[in-house]
């Protein structure tokens, strides 16, 4: 009799665990068929250490790139300093810049965000440095950006894209809300949506939403008025009203795209562009091994009138010839696509 029991017992755990995995499988979209979409007219562009998120000046067509050896972060080792890299689309010919040639610290650059103030352009970075992350706030004078700040505080304890909102004034993403490994972990695996928004108001840092799953990418519509957070496990884009004086937000709607969302951008529609990862196993193990390549694909999110939209999906590939898409930025005729760990990021025109 007792040993009918732990058997009985053993047969439950075994199905209940296989009923988490093949759970875990499915909502990873493990199980998915990569249809491709689009990539007739892009080329790839080499020369970067990786271009996980890219935005470009809306009026000059000038690209930046945020480039690091992120592999080689996430492994623990000491890569050389990454970049921000400059790709003038106003050209006919464009070609890569470093726009950030020397810099008297430890640059790990991530998420970028750009805002034009009295005709200045500032880029602010979020930078993971060896003893903690900071925003830097650079300016931009045509050729190069100057370093003018670098901001921390406990709070930004796992920042991942910025979006500037003022010349010291910013919401930033903390993409977990655990800051151990261990608890990153199960957040990830769990779908726990413990990650969170910050907005840093020139002085001090206050949590201004949360209850999300793996915050990630942030930007804001062309009136201020809305901002829009990806969260990846969640798989959905969560859009807030804006007080632009206080800086404090008000959910508004949820936008389930059934993909790992990664970085958004916004054209001069109000429309957003987002990079996206439709199986999260496959991307983890790509991002621990180049070889094994993980699907591509970009989403855009179409207004027709405030609360109601379309939903297009634009690019899709199997991961060739790029793999692990981050960001997709569009001007004019122009889309750029990145990469959180490739070498190389795409030029497509649309």
């Amino acid at each position: 009799m007792f040993k009918k029991k732990w058997f009985r017992v053993a047969v439950t755990l075994l199905f209940v665990l296989g009923f988490l995995v093949l759970k875990t499988y499915r909502d990873a979209g493990e199980f998915k068929a990569i249809q491709s979409i689009g990539g007739e007219d892009c080329r790839l562009i080499t020369g970067v250490l990786s271009s996980e998120d890219i935005t470009i000046h809306p009026k000059t067509g000038m690209a930046f790139i945020s480039s690091d050896d992120r592999r080689a972060f996430v492994q623990g080792k000491s890569p050389q300093n990454g970049a921000i890299w400059g790709f003038d689309l106003s050209q006919s010919a464009p070609e890569l810049m470093n726009l950030t040639p020397e810099l008297p610290f430890v640059f790990r650059p991530h998420g970028i965000g750009l805002i034009v103030i009295s005709d200045t352009t500032f880029l602010f970075v979020v930078n993971h440095r060896p003893d903690a992350s900071y925003v830097e706030i650079f300016a931009f004078d045509g050729e190069r950006l100057h370093h003018l700040e670098s901001i921390h505080g406990e709070p930004m304890h796992s920042p991942n894209d910025v979006l500037p909102v003022g010349r010291r004034r910013f919401y930033v993403t903390n993409d977990h809300g655990s800051s151990s490994g261990w608890g990153k972990t199960l957040e990830d695996y769990l779908q726990l949506e413990r990650s969170y928004l910050l907005y840093y108001d020139g002085q001090s840092f206050r949590k201004v939403a949360g209850g999300l799953g793996y915050a990630n990418g942030v930007n804001m519509s062309p009136d201020g008025k809305q901002v829009y957070v990806a969260a990846t496990t969640s798989k959905a884009v969560f859009v807030f009203d804006r007080d632009p004086e206080s800086g404090d937000l008000t959910p508004r709607q949820k936008i389930d795209l059934g993909t790992g969302v990664d970085n958004i951008e916004v054209d001069a529609n109000g429309d957003l562009w987002i990079g996206a990862h439709p199986k999260l196993l496959t991307f983890v193990a790509y991002s621990k091994n180049a070889e094994k390549r993980s699907p591509s694909q970009v989403v855009r999110i179409q207004w027709r009138s405030r609360g109601n939209y379309d939903i297009h999906y634009v690019y899709a590939s199997d991961g060739r010839p790029l793999s692990g898409s981050s960001v997709a930025a569009v001007w004019g005729e122009h889309l750029l696509i990145g990469s959180v760990f490739d070498p190389a990021f795409l030029w497509c025109k649309r």
